[in-house]
């Protein structure tokens, strides 16, 4: 009789190839192993081997990185979705993607379980059971670290769990910093950042990006057009979204943009702190929000902003595939139909500065915004204006008059006497 089968998100690190023989040995299940390439830079043929190796019945390897960047990174830039004023949701927005392709997989392989190997500390526990729950709710899910039968403490027990069994044990990276990489960022948590007194030992832990202090002592120029809100070209070149990351990561990196120090909410309830390198992410935020701000209208773009709140914390807690996000996302695709053009930014030390912009739906008009009289704006018609906007000031002023009490009588305690020599 067949096995029942489960598929395992599987990295090839330490903890998911631990992952597999303990499922066979705890659940007795067929394992299929599922890599997902969302721009990690891994050897993903050494990988698959390491899989088969080490038990797994199947190991499939999907290259899902445009489908990343066209399908998640970019709705999140255009709706200038960022958690707490400061994370570019690069993890955020990777785990419901992997989510969904586990479904896809356990569809396929008629499985009846999905295991992954988040910890029961992190947001990424939610954000992948709630992909799986999205499309798949009839499906068991195994979160090893939250299972009763995982009693594997520490990665000295794990490493011996292998030995033990005589399964290679994985090469790891030299540093032991907790990293998340993919095509959008870089992130670091562990070792010296959870005390929250220690500055980074950014020499240790940067991997794409330069210190600003080390970045060249020359300015650089970098060009970026956008279609409908969507990046298109860099330089002058027209580029796939692979390609124009990967490009912008580049630029960015060896000029210091887009390093972030940050203690965050975690969604489990916990603060948590990381350090973040979104060297091109950074840029194309930066050059998306001076389109919104040449093309969008007063009233739109200030909604947007309260929105991008919101959508960045669906996105962070996991919660991309809901009727609000969906509702989001068809909201900035409405706005950002006219947001086509182009922006230059000057890149200097880790700073960034508006360098130009133009687009054929701009909404700056010359003869408006010039201090001099043109034809679309005569200065008096802002007297009347100014009338009925402070009307509501203006009563309630009087009626303070009126009554002898309030900031608008004469001896009003809210104005100082100043000195008149």
């Amino acid at each position: 009789m067949a096995k029942d089968k489960v598929v395992l998100a599987y990295s090839g690190g330490l903890d998911t190839t631990v992952i597999i023989p303990w499922l066979k040995e705890n659940f007795d299940y067929e394992v299929i192993a599922v890599c997902i390439d969302v721009g990690q830079g891994d050897d993903w043929k050494t990988i698959k081997t390491r899989a088969l190796k080490t038990g797994a019945a199947a190991c499939y390897v999907v290259d899902a990185r445009e489908e990343y960047i066209e399908e998640y990174i970019w709705p999140a830039l255009k709706g200038n979705a960022v958690y707490e004023d400061e994370y570019l949701l690069g993890t955020s927005t990777a785990r419901p993607l992997i989510g969904k392709i586990l479904v896809e997989y356990a569809r396929q392989e008629r499985a009846v379980a999905i295991c992954h190997g988040a910890t029961g500390k992190g947001n990424d526990q939610v954000r992948f059971e709630l992909a799986i729950k999205a499309f798949a709710p009839d499906l068991k899910v195994i979160a090893a670290w939250r299972d009763p039968k995982w009693t594997l403490q520490s990665r000295e027990e794990e490493i011996q769990y292998l030995e033990d069994r005589k399964i290679p044990v994985p090469v790891k990276k030299s540093s032991s910093y907790s990293c998340d990489e993919n095509i959008w960022h870089i992130s670091h948590e562990g070792l010296e950042l959870e005390k929250t007194e220690n500055e980074p030992d950014w020499e240790n832990m940067l991997k794409e990006t330069v210190l600003p202090e080390k970045a060249p002592d020359k300015p650089e120029y970098v060009k970026i057009e956008f279609e409908k809100g969507t990046p298109v070209a860099v330089n002058g070149k027209k580029m796939k979204g692979l390609e124009i990351m990967t490009e912008l990561n580049r630029i960015g990196g060896r000029n210091g943009i887009g390093l972030v120090d940050l203690v965050e909410n975690r969604c489990v309830g916990m603060k948590s702190r990381g350090v973040y390198e979104t060297p091109g992410g950074t840029i194309l935020y930066y050059a998306h929000e001076q389109m919104d701000h040449l093309c969008l209208d007063r009233e739109t773009y200030h909604y947007k902003q309260q929105i991008a709140v919101k959508q960045a914390e669906l996105i962070y807690n996991g919660l991309w595939f809901t009727t609000l996000m969906d509702a989001i996302m068809a909201f900035n695709d409405k706005v950002e139909e006219t947001v086509t053009g182009w922006v230059q930014l000057k890149l200097y030390k880790g700073t960034m500065s508006g360098a130009g912009s133009s687009s054929p739906y701009s909404l700056y008009n010359e003869s408006i915004a010039s201090f001099t009289t043109g034809e679309l704006y005569n200065h008096h018609d802002a007297e009347g204006f100014i009338t009925l906007y402070g009307l509501p000031l203006k009563v309630r002023a009087l009626m303070e008059q009126r009554i002898g009490k309030g900031q608008a009588i004469i001896e009003s305690k809210s104005l100082k006497k100043r000195p008149t020599e």
